[in-house]
């Protein structure tokens, strides 16, 4: 099984991390470009300003659409970020719409997070995993 992970370049670390755990249980992983990069990088001012370079430059959005076609799955690191548990920024969101419209199983790391677009991340039917990689089929 081939999964994508998304999440918000400021948990790239925890997204390296989930690699290395899903790779020990048998998947093949695909991450966002640069994220072995951002994980070295100091401060979170550093990783967004460079995302936005990398974002226009490399025209990832749209390149990441094309690696969700081609996967089994997508897992969504949503760690907690600007005090909000399991936050879901706008790329993941997007990331997710993807999935969900190429009817792809969406797995969450954590619970769906308080934020204004909740009920339209529940309507996508994603997995929550609860940081347990066991649970992916």
């Amino acid at each position: 099984m081939k999964i994508v992970v998304c999440g918000s370049m400021t948990a790239s670390r925890e997204m390296v991390e989930a690699k290395k755990k899903l790779m020990e249980l048998g998947f093949e992983v695909v991450l966002p470009d640069f994220t072995e990069e951002y994980a070295g990088m100091a401060t979170t001012e550093e990783m967004h300003a460079e995302s936005v370079n990398n974002k226009v430059e490399h025209d990832l959005i749209r390149g990441y659409y094309e690696k969700i076609k081609l996967c089994d799955a997508i897992l969504v690191v949503n760690i907690e970020r600007k005090g909000v548990a399991g936050y879901i920024g706008g790329n993941s969101f997007l990331e997710m719409g993807f999935a969900f419209v190429l009817d792809k199983p969406i797995y969450l790391l954590y619970d769906v997070p308080e934020m204004g677009y909740r009920d339209e991340i529940e309507a996508m039917r994603p997995v929550i995993l609860n940081n347990d990689f066991s649970k992916i089929e």
